[in-house]
């Protein structure tokens, strides 16, 4: 059976900026651990530094690492692929072979010719 999904794959890689601003954050995390978690909670506290220290380190990774590439999506479309984009024109004459057809109602006709007239 012939697969009619159009398959892509985008790697998203977070920007520089968002992993200075993690990093920021968690550096504030860790100075609270320090300070005021590890004195006053023990062990917790121990286990709450150790935790921002990590979130700091992957944010770093994220930010400057050289090697991080970012999670891999991909993208699923049924059918054409609509990315490389259809004119206006066409659709509006692919939607009235279809009524003329009979496959559509008056109906489904002219509520769709409205979305892409809308969509203008």
């Amino acid at each position: 059976m012939k697969d009619d999904k159009n398959r892509s794959r985008v790697t998203y890689r977070p920007g520089k900026a968002s992993g200075v601003f993690g990093i920021i954050w968690g550096g504030i995390f860790v100075l609270i651990g320090v300070f005021v978690a590890i004195p006053t909670f023990g062990a917790f506290g121990i286990l709450w530094t150790l935790a921002a220290v990590a979130i700091t380190g992957y944010n770093a990774y994220v930010a400057f690492g050289k090697h991080y590439v970012g999670p891999e999506i991909t993208i699923e479309q049924d059918g054409k692929k609509e990315a490389e984009g259809t004119s206006t024109e066409a659709r509006l004459q692919e939607l009235r072979t279809l009524y003329d057809r009979r496959l559509i109602t008056q109906e489904e006709y002219e509520e769709k010719r409205k979305e892409i007239i809308d969509g203008l």
